[in-house]
């Protein structure tokens, strides 16, 4: 599906990146891997061979963004997609509670590296004169309140403006700008919202996995493989037609309503008929 194309992805050291750039690779991709962790990218770029590189890459920086394009162009000769998948929840305080360091600290992981992320892999593209496809890592924290802290909650939001906008610049080009929102995905992002050790993430995730699996349409929790998926169709041609779009990955979680009213009116109904 993605013989001979370029892509770079962005937190692709574990998780979801690392899931997508395996993907990427079995289906003919060339792949620059950014993440900061090092070691763990380094030899995730090695198990993958000769089709994959590691550059260290702090997205927080749009100077290394644009050095990591540079660094893809110079290893492969073009760009043809970038993944901006890099995130974290940073500060889950609510409103009240929310300083201004915390808020843009949130952003700058969680909006202005994918601002770069789109800056600078538009720019690649029309010096290329090519078509290409940029992918972001929204959250189905842009939809509905309540799946994460309000921070995070307001930078995913603001990044589906941030694909429709740049959707729009480049009518014509060929370029897109695409959205993938993941619900409740078993990744260590869950574990470092909630302190959990490293050595247990494992069973914390298998936990999680069996609390919260029957709640989604398909019947069980979301994994990296499932993001993967859609980012190699948003990738590929099969997508050509395809952009400004914000796609849920999240098992139907938002194609239903949580919120308790309509149960509580069902359950009111009942008693009044019964006791009539």
């Amino acid at each position: 599906m993605l013989e001979g194309k370029v892509a770079v992805i962005t937190g692709a050291a574990s998780g979801m990146g690392l899931a997508t750039a395996e993907a990427f690779v079995e289906h003919g991709a060339l792949v620059v891997l950014a993440d900061i962790q090092e070691e763990r990218g380094a030899a995730a770029a090695a198990r993958l061979g000769d089709s994959a590189r590691f550059v260290r890459t702090d997205v927080t920086s749009a100077a290394e963004v644009e050095a990591l394009v540079g660094a893809a162009v110079g290893a492969f000769g073009r760009l043809d997609v970038l993944f901006s998948n890099a995130g974290a929840a940073v500060d889950l305080s609510p409103i009240e509670e929310l300083t201004p360091a915390g808020l843009d600290r949130t952003l700058a992981l969680n909006l202005r590296a994918h601002v770069a992320a789109h800056k600078y892999a538009a720019r690649q593209f029309r010096l290329q004169g090519t078509p290409g496809s940029i992918i972001t890592t929204g959250s189905v924290a842009a939809l509905q309140a309540g799946w994460n802290g309000a921070a995070y909650s307001m930078a995913k939001a603001a990044v589906l403006a941030l694909v429709r906008q740049t959707a729009m610049e480049n009518r014509g080009t060929g370029i897109r700008s695409n959205a993938i929102l993941p619900g409740a995905v078993l990744t260590s992002i869950i574990t470092d919202m909630f302190g959990v050790a490293r050595e247990r993430e494992d069973e914390f995730l298998t936990g999680i996995g069996e609390r919260i699996g029957g709640e989604t349409l398909i019947g069980r929790a979301g994994r990296a493989g499932d993001i993967a998926g859609a980012a190699l169709f948003l990738a590929s041609e099969l997508s050509a037609w395809i952009t400004g779009v914000a796609l849920p990955v999240d098992g139907g979680s938002t194609a239903v309503t949580k919120d308790a009213t309509v149960a509580l009116i069902t359950d009111f109904a009942a008693e009044f008929h019964a006791a009539s």
